[in-house]
C-alpha cells in the first residue's frame, strides 16, 4: 500500500516538532532529526508523518517515512532527497536547526512490529531505506533466529545512505546479509548489477521452492508492484509480500 493510500485523516489535529539536528548524507540528501514539542511520539517502525509545509502561501502536505527507531532518543529521524523542481522537499532542505514543521500522525500500514517466524527479505530502492532501517533494527534486536537479508540498489556509491551503518550491523549479526546494487556501476564494483526483478527471479522465485520468506519491499515506480505481483504469482502469500511505493 502506498502512503498516499494510507493517507492522513485531514481532522486530525496536527503537531509541532522542532529540527534539532541536520545531518547531510550526500548534496541532496540529508536528514532532519525532530522532537515533538508535546513528547516522545508512539509509533511502529516503517510509519510515517505527514509534513504540513507552508510553501507559496498555501499548505503542501508531504508524507515522509521515519527513519529512526521508536527508542531512539525521543527524537524523529526523515531522510529525503531534494527532487529537482520538487516544493515540498526545496522547502524541507531549505530549513535551518531550530525551525518549526507541523505534522500529523503517525500513519501506514507498511509496519513491522512483531519478526515473523521466518526469513525476511527487504528491497530498498534509494531513500525506501527509510522506513526498512527501524524495521530491520526490530527484527536483528529481536530473539529471533531467522535470516535478514537486505538487496539495496541506489543511483550510484554515494547514494547508499547509512553504508557503514549497515555494514557494521553484518559484523555484529551473523544472520544479517547486505547486499547493494547499482544500475550502471563503476570499475572495480564488487556488489550487484541488473535489476530488483532479475535478482528476485533468479533467487525465491526459479532459485528453490521455498515460499515461507517474507517480503519488505520500498522504493519509487512502478518496479515495486511489479516485484510485488512477482512474488504473490509465485506463490508465496500475500500477507508475506508487504510495499510501499513512492
Amino acid at each position: 500500500m502506498s502512503q498516499a493510500e494510507a493517507g492522513a485523516s485531514p481532522g486530525r489535529p496536527s503537531s509541532v516538532a522542532i529540527v534539532e539536528r541536520i545531518e547531510h548524507h550526500t548534496a541532496d540528501t540529508r536528514s532532519l532529526f525532530l522532537r515533538p514539542t508535546t513528547g516522545p511520539l508512539a509509533f511502529l517502525p516503517g510509519q510515517f508523518l505527514s509534513l504540513l509545509l507552508p510553501v507559496d502561501g498555501a499548505v503542501l502536505t508531504r508524507p515522509y517515512s521515519i527513519a529512526s527507531r521508536p527508542e531512539d532518543n525521543d527524537l524523529l529521524e526523515i531522510c529525503l532527497n531534494e527532487v529537482p523542481g520538487g516544493r515540498g522537499s526545496h522547502y524541507l532542505c531549505s530549513l535551518a536547526v531550530g525551525a518549526q514543521i507541523n505534522f500529523t500522525g503517525p500513519w501506514g500500514t507498511f509496519t513491522l512490529d512483531q519478526p515473523p517466524a521466518a526469513a525476511c527479505i527487504f528491497l530498498a530502492d534509494g531513500t525506501g531505506i527509510a522506513p526498512m532501517r527501524p524495521m530491520m533494527r526490530r527484527v536483528l534486536e529481536s530473539e529471533s533466529s531467522f535470516p535478514v537479508h537486505l538487496l539495496y540498489r541506489a543511483e550510484d556509491e554515494a547514494h547508499l545512505l547509512y553504508r557503514n551503518e549497515l555494514l557494521r550491523w553484518t559484523r555484529q549479526h551473523l544472520r544479517f546479509v547486505f547486499e547493494s546494487m547499482l544500475p550502471t556501476p563503476p570499475d572495480g564494483w564488487t556488489g550487484l548489477r541488473g535489476t530488483f526483478l532479475e535478482q528476485v527471479e533468479a533467487r525465491y522465485v526459479s532459485g528453490d521452492a521455498d515460499r515461507g520468506r517474507h517480503f519488505y519491499i520500498c522504493g519509487v515506480g512502478p518496479a515495486v508492484t511489479q516485484l510485488r505481483d512477482l512474488l504473490r504469482g509465485a506463490g508465496y502469500q500475500r500477507r508475506a509480500v508487504q510495499y510501499e511505493k513512492w
